[in-house]
């Protein structure tokens, strides 16, 4: 038999320990945050059904969803011949890996509303599933950490999303940019240029424009069937620059006969007005261009940029009023943001800004000299982990030179040497690997520099 090489999907990634542990660094301070505003965590199935995917997403989306076969004979009644492909794809298939959180999480607020609270502000860090092509900041697995709250349309709201957003990346020390818009504009756009039918098909294109470029847009536009007449007029409006008080006063000459566009200009003044008053440290802009594909938008849409390094979206979201209803549950409006993790560890790893304790889970290695030391140690370790230090006992005897080692590799920064002389007195020898400096101290001192460290 051929000996198998081992290997795992593409677009999906192993984990070492030191990687492992600067992600937790990032899970660790989104949670925070989300904590800090009063957000509860709940998880959802891996898979869903189907029937809760399709749809949601646009034809694109659509697409890129991992459909899981049915156990057992599943090809048993199914007739290629006379079916039309997607009742086949739903005789075999009638489960998926979830896409995104924000869906499950509405069918989660329809089966669960009667044991939640009502605005209910929840957050989950769970891995999503896209069957895209694989390539930089682009997984088929990867982590989003999600953060909604539902069952209130205030605008308070979009200004508390993007607090926590500028708290996080204030903690991580990464610069970005916050960008948003508003699909009420997007509409009054739309309305404007009068292709209200292409909808779906204007904002899937303007998605692309910062990828793609405008010719690109602008002939994806032609073969959806839009009549030049539209495009002509839709041009300027993708090329709106100036200040913000400048395109805003274009905005609404532009659609000052659309209600709908007026609503979103006068809801993304609100919100940015609120957020000049609270001094939002990360550079925040208005952009035009910003549609988020996503068909269950309905306000406000927020993205996310990295400032000095090229790749996708970190952060996006945005406002959906009725994505309940699809449900059965009417008329609840949330709004919400979504961190995706990978992006974010690549960036800092990129920018070398992982700091440097997120290199160790343990503080300090207790050296084992023999069966009466390693005993002595175990005691010492009890103490330390009550004092809530991370520390280990070597657990063989052997030469000091392998157990230093072993720390070095394990980026250990401290170790404790125990022999005689220590047990007889209570003096510990605490060793600095980093400098070198080697002190006798008490289990207490011992205790109060670890924990400053």
């Amino acid at each position: 038999m051929t000996e198998q090489r081992p290997s795992i999907p593409k677009g999906t990634r192993d984990f070492t320990p030191a990687e492992m542990n600067r992600r937790n660094y990032i899970f660790d301070t989104i949670r925070g945050v989300f904590r800090q505003y009063g957000y509860q965590p709940i998880e959802t199935p891996a898979m869903e059904n189907l029937s809760t995917l399709l749809g949601k997403y646009g034809e694109e989306g659509d697409k890129l969803l991992f459909k899981i076969l049915n156990s057992g004979n599943f090809m048993e009644g199914v007739n290629p011949g006379t079916m039309k492909l997607n009742e086949v794809a739903m005789q075999i298939a009638e489960k998926g890996l979830r896409y995104d959180l924000t869906v499950p999480f509405a069918r989660f607020v329809v089966q669960h509303q009667g044991e939640i609270t009502f605005p209910f502000k929840r957050y989950q860090i769970q891995p999503v599933w896209r069957a895209d092509r694989p390539q930089k900041g682009r997984y088929r697995e990867f982590y989003q950490c999600d953060v909604d709250v539902i069952g209130s349309d205030s605008l308070l709201n979009e200004v508390e999303l993007i607090q926590i957003i500028d708290e996080v990346f204030d903690k991580l020390n990464m610069p970005v940019v916050i960008k948003t818009n508003n699909r009420k504009i997007l509409h009054g756009v739309v309305e404007y240029i009068g292709a209200l039918d292409h909808f779906t098909d204007i904002t899937a294109a303007i998605d692309k424009f910062e990828k793609a470029g405008l010719d690109a847009v602008v002939a994806e536009l032609h073969e959806n069937g839009l009549g030049s007449d539209s495009i002509d007029k839709l041009i300027p409006v993708l090329q709106l620059k100036g200040l913000l008080k400048e395109q805003f006063g274009q905005l609404s000459e532009w659609l000052r006969e659309s209600p709908t566009g007026m609503k979103g200009i006068e809801e993304l003044t609100t919100v940015l007005r609120y957020l000049k008053e609270l001094q939002i440290k990360a550079k925040f802009d208005f952009d035009i261009r910003l549609a988020r594909g996503l068909n269950y938008y309905t306000g406000a849409i927020i993205e996310v940029k990295a400032k000095d390094v090229e790749i996708g979206s970190l952060c996006g979201g945005g406002r959906y009023d009725d994505l309940t209803g699809i449900f059965g549950l009417q008329g609840v409006s949330g709004v919400g943001v979504s961190f995706g993790a990978d992006r974010i560890y690549d960036v800092l790893d990129e920018l070398g800004l992982f700091p440097a304790e997120t290199a160790h889970t343990s503080k300090v290695l207790i050296i084992n000299f023999g069966e009466k030391e390693e005993k002595y140690g175990r005691k010492l370790l009890k103490e330390l982990h009550r004092a809530g230090i991370n520390g280990e006992v070597y657990p063989e005897t052997v030469k000091l030179k392998k157990q230093i080692s072993y720390a070095d590799k394990k980026q250990i920064p401290f170790i404790l040497l125990i022999g005689e002389e220590e047990i007889n007195t209570g003096l510990l020898t605490l060793k600095n690997l980093s400098t070198g400096e080697q002190v006798k101290h008490t289990l207490e001192e011992v205790v109060n520099m670890l924990s400053k460290h």
